[in-house]
């Protein structure tokens, strides 16, 4: 246990591409997250995605050499933090939807390519009732190729 986990009540958990479905209203071709691991309610959780080559955007971004967009690790970002709140909240989130509000100091520092598996690293900075910030890194084989500070707000479907 490490110590953003020390004193913490419980033990991480984990959820399939089936349980997010559950817990997020996001679907293919949208869906940026297959599994999500290390949940730690109301601290952090990362999720995990595997870039194929078979990704409708690799067709247009681009077709002799395919780059995930960064928009859409920071979405990857966002639906790993969605995950986390819904876990959090448990049945007082069900039927929410989780809105971006805010990007802040989003960089990208080295391309995701088709064959990478991208791990989304994400952590609750703090949240004010329906509002959570999280910072949020995106690596692949320990190598940050991404960042960025967000916040959402979570409003009725």
């Amino acid at each position: 246990m490490n110590e953003q986990q020390s004193g913490m009540a419980g033990e991480a958990t984990s959820a399939d591409v089936m349980r997010i479905m559950e817990l997020i209203p996001h679907r293919h071709p949208f869906l940026m997250i297959d599994r999500v691991v290390d949940i730690w309610k109301d601290t952090s959780a990362i999720g995990i995605k595997n870039v194929t080559i078979n990704e409708p955007f690799f067709t247009g971004h681009f077709p002799r050499q395919p780059v995930m967009p960064g928009v859409l690790i920071v979405e990857a970002m966002a639906q790993t933090a969605a995950v986390l709140v819904v876990e959090t909240l448990e049945g007082e989130a069900a039927g929410k939807l989780v809105y971006f509000m805010t990007i802040e100091e989003a960089r990208f520092r080295k391309p995701v390519v088709p064959g990478d598996r991208l791990y989304v690293h994400v952590s609750k900075v703090r949240n004010r009732r329906n509002v959570w910030k999280f910072k949020g890194e995106a690596k692949v084989d320990d190598t940050l190729v991404a960042q960025a500070t967000f916040s959402a707000m979570i409003m009725d479907d």
